[in-house]
Order: structure tokens, then sequence, then C-alpha cells
């Protein structure tokens, strides 16, 4: 397998490309907005207010013909217990949006089981809003046997909503929901740095040497049952975690610590201690905020060291890491980082090229492969034909815009997207994108978008056709003139095909980045590939 990005359905995606046991690692963060109302999740088909609440995902998170089918799927699939599970929880729910989420997710879910290999582990990354059930499918599909932890990131240091007259406490966590494939699964444990308070709580011996310890048990877990060795020590008879001539030997070597009752426990120095070994409460890792270098102004975007951390422990170098839902990449980009091959999936092309850029931002002459995008103007056309919002959101990715008002779907007048630059050091301006994908252009819609740019006082309009524009149409334009900046002229309506972006062409833009669209990903340093350049 090697590193790859698809455009698409996940579920697609891994029936159709995926082979059975062939990932080791599974991070996933699905879409959830538990920032709406959460009774919202709880209102049938026909309840007012219940609006999509994952714009990408607006026909995939509510009860409909898909949400039924991918229960129908979940009947059939062989799982009886995520069968039983889902039939148990839809009496309970009825039919809604929170069904359709565990619906979708099932049947995903039990595709991710089937890809994932033996010594494999998955992390399914949420909120307290659906974690609970969530919980419930995953021991369905993986048997409750395989649940490992659940993980508390805290995310944020404070939540001061009192302001808004809130009654609840701060909620600054999200859950993380870690279950193995099999019982031995891959494993590298890892230490936190120990606090001046850990170290005074916990190392409260000195040795006559004047060496720092403290005492841990020698007992054997499991006991007699597990194979440990059962026999009276210092008057304590245990089952114990060495052989008695172990326990000899590091009494002789005065490595035993003895209470007053005579029992003993075993010496850990703090010179030779490799620190905290690390717990399922992470509050050392804040999220992305303010103007951090790392942040590319994607909503949802995960900070890197979390990901190392899932993907180090839970992973080795040449082993292949998966994320099904992956956003801006932030696993994708951890798993590049540490030397695993990756492969993401993401259903919108916003998604894919944000991803496509910064890798090649972040890692120079990195190599991966991308499916699912179009590669040409026919493949342009089908994309316009089977859904003309991904078409918009992926012509104007090849201009480097941002979609004009967060890609929502629906009334746009007349801007799909948006490009910022500054005409001062103090003034941001934007050019306004408008995308046509069909074959019937004219000097109408030219004069619209001169329109628009009055309207918006826009200096400068952006027109993307995937038909070739006639000579009216480029006259029109024309015909707009020129916006000057340093001394320097643009062209105020600037006309580009499809076909010359896929080749590279750019509109005619003064390129001062205001970060107020994706930003580009620091480089690395190769010799150094946790610094950035």
């Amino acid at each position: 397998m090697s590193n790859a990005l698809y455009y698409g359905d996940n579920l697609s995606v891994l029936r159709e490309s995926i082979a059975t046991e062939s990932v080791d690692l599974i991070y996933l963060d699905p879409p959830f907005n538990s920032n709406a109302n959460y009774n919202v999740l709880f209102k049938s088909p026909a309840g007012a207010g219940s609006q999509a609440q994952i714009e990408a995902f607006e026909d995939t998170w509510h009860w409909g013909h898909e949400s039924e089918d991918a229960f129908d799927q979940v009947m059939r699939s062989g799982n009886t217990n995520a069968a039983d599970m889902l039939r148990a929880v839809r009496t309970f729910l009825g039919d809604n949006d929170m069904m359709a989420y565990l619906a979708m997710m099932a049947v995903r879910l039990i595709e991710l089981h089937r890809v994932l290999k033996p010594k494999g582990s998955l992390y399914l990354h949420c909120d307290p809003t659906a974690s609970h059930y969530l919980k419930i499918l995953m021991d369905a599909v993986f048997g409750a046997e395989r649940f490992i932890n659940e993980i508390v990131w805290k995310r944020y240091g404070a939540h001061n909503d009192i302001g808004q007259g809130s009654k609840h406490y701060g909620r600054v966590q999200d859950i993380i929901l870690f279950y193995s494939k099999a019982k031995d699964r891959t494993w590298n444990q890892i230490y936190t740095p120990q606090t001046k308070e850990y170290i005074e709580e916990r190392f409260t011996y000195v040795d006559a040497n004047g060496r720092r310890y403290t005492d841990t048990p020698l007992t054997g877990p499991g006991g007699p049952e597990k194979g440990n060795p059962v026999y009276d020590w210092n008057g304590h008879t245990r089952a114990w975690r060495v052989s008695k001539k172990t326990m000899q030997k590091m009494h002789d070597t005065n490595e035993l610590h003895y209470t007053k009752t005579g029992y003993v426990r075993g010496k850990l120095y703090l010179d030779e201690a490799k620190g905290i070994p690390l717990q399922s409460l992470w509050t050392d890792i804040a999220s992305l905020a303010g103007r951090m270098p790392e942040r590319l102004n994607y909503p949802t975007q995960k900070p890197v060291s979390l990901l190392e951390r899932i993907v180090t422990v839970s992973s080795n170098p040449g082993d292949v890491v998966l994320d099904p839902f992956c956003g801006c990449g932030t696993a994708i980009h951890a798993a590049q980082l540490l030397g695993r091959v990756w492969v993401g999936i993401d259903i919108t092309h916003l998604a894919i090229s944000l991803i496509e850029r910064r890798l090649k931002d972040s890692f120079p002459g990195i190599s991966f492969q991308v499916h699912g995008t179009p590669k040409d103007l026919e493949g342009a056309r089908d994309l316009a034909l089977r859904d003309k919002y991904q078409f918009q959101w992926w012509a104007i990715s090849l201009v480097e815009a941002q979609p004009f008002a967060g890609k929502k779907k629906g009334a746009d007048g007349g801007i799909d997207g948006l490009i910022y630059f500054r005409s001062d050091a103090k003034t941001t301006e934007r050019a306004v994108v408008s995308v046509k994908g069909g074959d019937n252009v004219g000097v109408p819609m030219i004069r619209d978008l001169k329109g628009v740019l009055d309207r918006e006082k826009a200096p400068i309009g952006v027109f993307m056709t995937l038909a070739s524009p006639t000579k009216p149409m480029i006259a029109e334009a024309a015909s707009a003139g020129f916006y000057e900046l340093g001394g320097r002229k643009y062209p105020r309506l600037q006309i580009i095909t499809i076909e010359d972006a896929l080749k590279g062409a750019k509109p005619a833009i003064p390129l001062i980045d205001t970060g107020a669209a994706f930003k580009r990903a620091p480089q690395k340093n190769p010799e150094h590939p946790k610094l950035d350049l």
C-alpha cells in the first residue's frame, strides 16, 4: 500500500479500495457538531429546526432513505451484535438525527473493523454529546472486551460563557475511544515529564547513597493463575512477579524496600525513571488557538502533537495509518512526519485540495496519489453533473480561493469563492469568484458578475467556466476596466476556464496573504522533522 488520498464516500472507498486486514492504525474524527442545540439531534425528520449540522454531510446525518439503507445494511451485515444493538437503540431513540448518525457510523465501523490488522487499533474522536452511544456501538462491533480506554483530552483551559446565561459546567473536553482488534496489539509506551509536585509526592525515600526512590509492587498481576510463582518471602506468602532466586539477588544488591511489617516492594530510583507513564487524561496538549503557525483556518483542525501521540503509541515506522474522515489532514500529516504509510478519505473536494496543499508545503518533494478528484476536463464535467456544489468547491480550490460563507449550499448572491489580499498595510480587499459548470454561458453572466462587483465594492472578479467563453463575453469582461495597485494594473473582471486552471492558470491578483483563507502549512526541517523552517 502507498500514500493515497481518496475523494468520495468513505463507505464506498473502504469497500472498493481498502483490502481486508491491511491497516495497522485507524483514527477517525467524524463530523458532529456538539455546539448545536443537543435537542435538535432528537427531533423527527418533520421537526422544526432540524437543519443540517454538518454542511458537507447535510444529506447524510438526517433520517431518510440513506440512513434507512445504512440501517438495513447493518441488519444484513452478519454482525449480529451490531444489528441487535442498533435495533434496540432505534426502539429507544426513534427516527431522528442521532439515530441517523449512529446508523451511518455503524455500517462504516463494521468496514473499519474488517480492514484492521489483527494487532491493529482504532481511535474514535468524539465528544460527550454522542460518546455514550458510540461506545455501545463500538462494543457491539469490536466486542466489549476489546475496549481499552476512554481518553479524555482537555482541549480548552476554561469556557466562561456564563455571560450568555449558561447554566452548566464548562465543557472543555473531547472523548477519544480506544479499541483494539485483538488482545495482542501494537503498543509503544511513552512517558510524560515528571513535575516537581509528582516527584515530591511519589519519590519519598532516600537510600544510604543519597539516591531518591519510590517503592513499586512485586506481586504478580493475575496471581498464580497467570503463572506467577508463589512462595514465602520474609514471612509473607504471595504470588510474586519474579522467581525466588531473582528475589534473593535483588535483596543482596539492595534493590528491595521493606515496610515496617517486613513486606517487600521494589525500588524505582528517580535518576532511572523514564517519566510518568501516559495516562488516560491528556491535559498537556492545547487546542489550536489564536495565530498559532500550525493553524490552517480549518474549523475542526486538531493539533499535530495530539495525532503524533496516537500514531507513536499504536503503530511502528512503515505501518499503515488510515483516517476515513480526514478533514484538513492532521492525522495524515502526523503519519508522514513519523514515517508511516497513510491513507486519507474525505467526501469534500475542499478537504482533499487543502490536504494536498498542506502536504506539499510541509514536505517538499513528497509523493502520493489522489483518487477521485478531476484530473482532466472530462472528470470535471462528470463532477459538475454529479454535484454542482462539490464542483464549485473543487473549482475554486484550483485558484486557491476559499468557499463563500463557509461553503453553505443555497443562494449565494453570485459569489462562490473569495480571494483575500491587502491593498495596503491596514486594508484587506477581496476578489470575488463565480463558477459556472454548464455549457450555456454568455454575456449576461459576465454582466451579472460586474453587478456583484459593484454591489460588494470588490476590486476584482474572477469568472471560472467549464465551457469556453465567447468573444462577446471576453469583450464584456474587458469593458470592466482595471484595478490599479502599486503601479500595476489588474483586469477588473477576469475569465479563467477550468481547462486552463487544471494546467495551473491563476487569476491576476496581488498575492499578499491576509491569513483569511486557508493558510499554508510551515515547511518541515528534513534534518529535524519536528522543527519548522
